[in-house]
């Protein structure tokens, strides 16, 4: 499956997680579960108190769902601080409440806490390895871009402890959805700019704000005239990695197979403040009787006589899997004579086939490859012409069958057109009996 993401409004964590929901619903239970563990680990005095919910959600335009994570019933711009993820005015605080503190007291005494302790929360807590994987490379994302705008170390960046609560839901939410459905590809359409200033601890801060920057570096923007924080720094970091620091559009052939809507709390003049889903599955392309995917290896030699590369071809061909060898002359740097080689392999004898090349030639480098192949299906039979056996080879080709008598059983000591005869007569009385079967 193929997931696309549509930033139409823009990117945060509380709307990925929603959109995913709203197109896979059956997964809400099994990320409640991962939410509460990950708390429950990584910030126990707050997790008593905090709940997730999942609630149908309509502009009046579009409708889809929205995911809340409160603590005594109250969400966190209620806690003491604005939640980035509801997408506010740009006069807001910046929600994320995970700006770097230089100091050395224990962060739980000063309502901060420390990425390293964050992470260990989440190594200890009761999840999935995979959902663990991608929560920590998330988290880690956000951390190193929040390090290197303030220029400390990624272990002494603190978040706010009421961002330090509300980040660790919608992130492991995040991940245990990435987990759960298992995409082959994740990928984003360009990304609504925004603008204006963003209030945060360190005084006001331009949007996007310089972490979110650092993390959305390659990917494709669109200013479309709407200010405000409409990519967070934990929407960012969920988009570095799944997406990789690339915006794109799924490739292929695809059937859309379900698609969702997740809101943020903010609303914006004339267009949805969502973020879409699609989900695609892959079509399996029609695959041709014969198809088969074989292993290409090719390289050059010009420092091994012709009688020991012969030699050393014939030994490639006969090891198991490799389907042929072949070489050509061709011209490598000050017009100097060499010779191409190219080894076909069956897909799954590639690294042999590899081993085989390096093993009897004196290539030190070479190209090796994957491509789909399409063979004919054939028939080897042995028959008795002029009082020879000799082994033909039966084809069944679009336009009709074809034989091909084997070169080296049809060598007659006479002249040519003997041998001619010879090999006509075999693949005569092959056809034939095939024929008659």
């Amino acid at each position: 499956m193929q997931i696309h993401l549509d930033a139409l409004g823009g990117v945060a964590g509380d709307m990925v997680v929603a959109a995913l929901l709203d197109a896979f619903p059956e997964h809400e239970a099994g990320v409640g579960r991962s939410v509460r563990a990950a708390l429950d680990a990584a910030a126990p005095e707050a997790a008593p108190g905090i709940t997730c919910s999942l609630s149908p959600h309509s502009d009046g335009i579009l409708t889809g769902r929205r995911f809340r994570v409160t603590r005594d019933g109250k969400p966190a711009e209620e806690n003491g601080h604005h939640h980035h993820h509801s997408h506010h005015h740009h006069d807001h605080h910046h929600g994320d409440h995970h700006h770097p503190h230089e100091h050395g007291h224990d962060p739980a005494h000063h309502g901060h806490r420390h990425w390293a302790e964050i992470r260990d929360g989440l190594r200890r807590a009761e999840l999935t390895p995979e959902v663990t994987r991608h929560a920590l490379a998330i988290f880690g994302h956000l951390a190193e871009a929040e390090a290197r705008v303030h220029g400390i170390p990624v272990e002494q960046v603190a978040f706010h402890e009421v961002g330090a609560w509300d980040s660790i839901a919608d992130i492991v939410a995040a991940a245990h959805l990435v987990a759960a459905i298992d995409a082959s590809a994740w990928t984003v359409s360009a990304l609504p700019l925004g603008g204006g200033r963003v209030k945060t601890q360190h005084g006001p801060l331009p949007v996007p704000a310089p972490a979110t920057t650092l993390l959305l570096d390659g990917f494709a923007v669109v200013d479309d005239g709407i200010d405000g924080e409409r990519v967070t720094p934990t929407g960012a970091a969920i988009l570095r990695h799944l997406c990789g620091g690339r915006t794109s559009r799924p490739a292929g052939t695809r059937v859309l197979a379900r698609s969702g809507t997740g809101f943020g709390g903010r609303r914006l003049p004339g267009i949805s403040n969502c973020l879409r889903v699609l989900a695609f599955e892959e079509e399996a392309a029609s695959v041709p009787a014969g198809h088969r995917e074989i292993g290409i290896v090719e390289f050059e030699v010009d420092d091994q006589s012709g009688e020991d590369l012969a030699q050393g071809l014939d030994r490639i061909r006969a090891q198991d899997g490799v389907l042929d060898a072949v070489q050509m002359p061709v011209f490598g740097k000050k017009g100097r004579m060499m010779t191409h080689v190219r080894v076909l392999a069956r897909a799954e004898a590639l690294d042999a086939a590899i081993g085989a090349c390096f093993r009897e030639t004196t290539t030190i480098g070479l190209r090796f490859r994957k491509e789909a192949g399409i063979a004919l299906e054939r028939e080897s039979v042995s028959v008795e012409a002029d009082g020879r056996e000799v082994r033909v080879k039966l084809v069944d080709r679009p336009g009709g069958r074809t034989a091909k008598a084997e070169a080296d059983d049809a060598l007659a000591g006479e002249d040519h057109a003997a041998r001619a005869r010879l090999r006509r007569a075999a693949e005569a009385i092959a056809l034939n009996r095939r024929d008659e079967r």
